[in-house]
């Protein structure tokens, strides 16, 4: 129509807001991020040194306990 000043903008908003922080990728919603390699993995120790790393981490929580009963 001569004068009218209807029209349609189709805008695609899918955009990043990337500042340089992180690196740009993309992939699909449905689509999960690609397996990345452990530097290391629980699953991957020995039961002698999950037991062993357990008992660490055990006697440093309890020596915290000790540090702020005393």
């Amino acid at each position: 129509m001569p004068g009218s000043r209807v029209h349609s903008h189709v805008h695609d908003h899918t955009h990043s807001h990337d500042h340089g922080h992180v690196p740009v990728h993309s992939h699909g919603p449905a689509s999960p991020h690609p397996a990345q390699a452990a530097p290391w993995s629980i699953l991957r120790m020995t039961v002698v040194s999950r037991l062993s790393a357990a008992l660490a981490v055990s006697a440093c929580l309890w020596a915290m306990v000790w540090l702020a009963l005393r």
